[in-house]
């Protein structure tokens, strides 16, 4: 097939090279040149500008957006719109919040053009692995791609799916980046557990590969995990700072908005805000407490 990305940064260009290797044409924009020539290398034909793309991809056309999850997705759009025909497909390959997505449907919807939203997860080992994708909208419109997500997937039946009307697919990635939160805080927590009982000494990236061979936590993102602390033991180096992407919170939202017990999605993403405040006043104040009441100690910064 013919399809335009926008959006060639890691996740786009590695995405467009993996349909490129699959036999499919991608014409890319990026408003980075650096980006554009990069893609250019990889057998991806650059375009200078959205309305270039949009002329050089026979009609209807399909058009996939790597962009950030906001604003960014809606200025695209707005711009896209004027220049998109009846019956062409835009796909949102991003991490876009559901609710956004099923408006931006409808907005197209009533410009006779298709809307599909497509929760990707794979991370930098998607170009050589494949891709999970999780794909809602039309039936119509997301069969008319299937070769697309099949070469994308890891297998051609394997690995992607319409999993519901528009906005599904979305809501089905945000709902998998939540457990993914809880997953890598009980990891995390374990490892420092074991990291703190100095008297018998653990190696860590030791125990790690002892785990991923018939262990009941073997996972990838245990393989991740033995990977990098394979490569930095002490973790040398790395702040005690995790962002988050917005997923997570979005999780724990609706899981509020259901009436769904989440604790361990939602503790992980409070654990990831902890983690921001170098000079937390709640602690401070705790000590303070202790004191006030107890007489205890108050250990000077």
């Amino acid at each position: 097939m013919q399809l335009g990305m926008i959006g060639l940064g890691r996740m786009g260009a590695n995405m467009a090279e993996r349909l490129v290797r699959g036999g499919h044409t991608v014409v890319g924009f990026d408003p980075s040149p650096e980006a554009r020539g990069l893609a250019s290398s990889k057998g991806i034909s650059p375009a200078a500008s959205l309305a270039e793309l949009i002329d050089r991809l026979p009609a209807p056309r399909v058009l996939w957006l790597m962009v950030p999850a906001g604003k960014i997705v809606d200025d695209t759009l707005a711009e896209l719109l004027p220049l998109l025909s009846r019956d062409d497909v835009v796909v949102d390959g991003g991490n876009s919040f559901y609710k956004d997505t099923m408006r931006r449907g409808q907005m197209l919807a009533e410009q006779g053009v298709h809307y599909v939203d497509c929760g990707t997860s794979g991370g930098v080992w998607g170009l050589a692995e494949g891709y999970s994708l999780m794909i809602g909208g039309e039936t119509t419109a997301v069969e008319r791609l299937r070769p697309i997500f099949a070469t994308l997937a890891p297998a051609p039946d394997r690995g992607w799916g319409r999993v519901g009307p528009g906005g599904a697919g979305h809501f089905t990635k945000m709902v998998h980046n939540g457990i993914e939160y809880g997953l890598m805080q009980a990891y995390a927590e374990g490892f420092a557990i074991m990291q703190h009982k100095t008297d018998f000494a653990l190696d860590l990236h030791q125990v790690a590969e002892i785990w991923r061979e018939g262990s009941v936590v073997r996972s990838w993102l245990l393989d991740l995990t033995a990977d990098a602390l394979g490569k930095n033991p002490k973790l040398a180096g790395i702040a005690p700072y995790v962002e988050d992407s917005g997923e997570g919170r979005w999780t724990a939202a609706e899981a509020i908005d259901l009436n769904v017990s989440a604790p361990v999605i939602t503790l992980s993403l409070l654990e990831r805000l902890r983690s921001r405040d170098g000079d937390s006043f709640a602690d401070k104040l705790l000590a303070a407490m202790r004191n006030e009441f107890g007489g205890h100690k108050i250990k000077a910064e």
